[in-house]
């Protein structure tokens, strides 16, 4: 298309001229979006080992995508790595634009060219993948961002996360594997894995473990193929959809790393090379835990656009593979720390403690607790006024019925309770379980000791007659959803502020919240001399309001912010040199 074919550039955010519908961040604890992601995690869950589409995929082209002679005069070659993006559309929006900026001017750094490659590391779309939710916050932020390159367009590469796995990669698919452009970048894979041969003898390779942990015969097969090109003392930088280092290192749930050591031992040491850096997103903030005596690096980045999460129960130590690994044959273990977080541990724990804003940030779910506590306190009244009452004897089996629905609300919420605090497999056991079980009694009580408050009012306080009836009525469908269940989802609050301190629901305690602050990126360099530069990136406060740049060059941001957006480093530019230090001393 050329130039003057071009659609013109939009004169204001409406649907109509941006060709996509802005959305808002996903409130997370929202009833709509527990339902619909609950239902759809648990059906991708169940079936998705019967259409898993990476057995598929092995029919597809395999190519590895070679970018080895692609460096700049300087002799250096840049790229990007974002993950967890496609929320709301101010922090997507922030973060995409400044990705699409020719160049970042960092402070204590100076400018920093736009990567030759941009690398999504997972969840491109929340909360649950679809063509539509695709088009709103992810495709068309990013076409917003850059809508044309001036001169040769970087590549697009995108790995699936759990959120763009739940259609069974039917959306991701057509998204990123039809070798279409997204405004000014070019998407290039077939498949939702890939291979990325970098120059200076590095490479790039991003591997599709969702649900099960598992490498399938059609994806080693494709790696194995690849890895043909390794030589003894090629770096590898390893994309995964989620950090299982930080787990598995701290001696939580193994499975995940064994995946990542088995794949490091049938396709990387066989050749001589080594896994160098580990890249991943999934949870929303940054991390790097560096190698003890060594130069090695893992590092999670899904800090692109999705809510924050914290940071403050991190792990100080990890050791890899952990001593419960179940592979043959694994490397020496080795010890890494925990060398810089963002946020900060301080600023996180600040963050924790703003969960007891969540009615107020999260209206819905005010109104979830509130028709819970609604249904409770029925049936609670049911039972106290069948039992307590004066005019009838009741016998066992009256008491029964009487108390029925109330066990059945109260069994529920157990139920709930228990399996809310066990969402995280690696957080389970049985304190996860009491404390699971304690939350529902605190609901129950409270339902019970309102259903007490009610009778009270009743017999002692309202005046006799009509007025007596109604005002109850009022008080238990009015008063029970606001009052109630205000004073319930505060409960809550509570409940994940005491359970987050022992890492039970400590990403609850932040998607309540649905914090869009404190974003950033990856920016990497490989210079002439073979030495790998990280800068992370941070955007502490994002862009809040836009306006449309009609007047634009083709290649500018189709919307500005209202202030300009400040990006900084997190922490001073990290060196990891292609060959490990042992390596290069021999």
């Amino acid at each position: 298309m050329t130039a003057p074919d071009r659609p013109p550039r939009p004169r204001d955010m409406s649907e109509d001229q941006l060709g996509f519908c802005p959305q808002p961040a996903v409130r997370w604890l929202a009833p709509k979006v527990l339902i619909s992601t609950g239902v759809q995690s648990l059906i991708a869950s169940i079936f998705g080992s019967y259409a898993d589409k990476r057995e598929l995929q092995g029919s597809l082209p395999s190519e590895v995508h070679r970018f080895s002679q692609g460096t700049d005069e300087a002799g250096e070659f840049w790229f990007d790595f974002v993950a967890d993006l496609g929320d709301g559309f101010d922090a997507t929006f922030s973060v995409a634009s400044l990705l699409a900026a020719e160049s970042l001017d960092l402070p204590g750094v100076g400018p920093l060219p736009r990567g030759r490659l941009l690398v999504m590391g997972g969840d491109e779309v929340y909360p649950s993948a679809s063509t539509r939710a695709y088009e709103d916050r992810t495709k068309g932020v990013y076409k917003a961002a850059l809508p044309v390159a001036r001169g040769e367009a970087p590549t697009l590469f995108a790995l699936p996360g759990n959120h763009d796995w739940y259609d069974g990669l039917t959306s991701f698919l057509r998204v990123f594997a039809q070798q279409r452009a997204i405004g000014g970048w070019q998407t290039a894979q077939r498949r939702s894995y890939f291979a990325v041969e970098l120059p200076r003898r590095w490479w790039l390779f991003a591997i599709d473990t969702q649900f099960d942990d598992y490498v399938d015969s059609p994806q080693l097969e494709y790696f194995r193929a690849a890895a043909e090109g390794l030589r003894p003392g090629d770096g590898v930088i390893l994309c995964t959809p989620t950090p299982v280092w930080v787990d598995a290192g701290s001696g939580r749930e193994p499975g995940g790393y064994d995946t990542v050591e088995f794949f490091d031992r049938e396709v990387v040491r066989p050749h001589g090379a080594e896994i160098r850096v580990m890249l991943s997103g999934d949870k929303h903030h940054y991390a790097r835990y560096a190698e003890d005596g060594g130069d090695r690096q893992r590092i999670t980045a899904g800090h692109g656009g999705a809510y924050l999460t914290a940071t403050h129960a991190l792990p100080a130590h990890l050791r890899l593979p952990p001593p419960q690994s179940r592979v043959r044959e694994k490397a020496a273990p080795v010890d890494f720390s925990l060398a810089t977080r963002y946020p900060r541990r301080l600023t996180s724990e600040r963050f924790a403690a703003g969960i007891f804003r969540l009615p107020w940030r999260n209206p819905g779910f005010w109104g979830l607790t509130g028709a819970l506590q609604t249904a409770m306190t029925l049936a609670v009244l049911y039972g106290l006024v069948e039992t307590l009452g004066t005019q009838r004897q009741k016998g066992f089996f009256g008491l029964v019925a009487s108390w029925t629905p109330a066990l059945i609300v109260a069994v529920v919420l157990l139920l709930g309770g228990t399996a809310f605090a066990k969402i995280e497999r690696s957080h389970g056991g049985h304190t996860a379980t009491v404390a699971g079980v304690l939350h529902a009694l605190a609901h129950i009580g409270l339902s019970t000791a309102w259903a007490f408050v009610v009778i009270w009012l009743y017999t002692r306080v309202l005046p006799d007659g009509p007025v007596e009836d109604w005002a109850t009525l009022v008080i238990v469908l009015v008063g029970t959803p606001v009052v109630i269940g205000l004073l319930d989802a505060e409960l809550v609050a509570l409940y994940l502020m005491v359970v987050s301190r022992f890492g039970i629901n400590l990403n609850e305690v932040m998607a309540g919240q649905s914090i869009e602050t404190h974003k950033g990126f990856l920016r990497l360099r490989i210079d002439a001399g073979g030495a790998l530069t990280i800068h992370p990136v941070r955007l502490d406060r994002i862009g809040r309001r836009w306006s449309a740049n009609p007047d634009g060059a083709e290649h500018e941001p189709w919307l500005l912010p209202a202030r300009p957006l400040r990006p900084e480093l997190i922490e001073p530019p990290v060196t990891v040199p292609r060959v490990s230090a042992p390596d290069r001393a021999r």
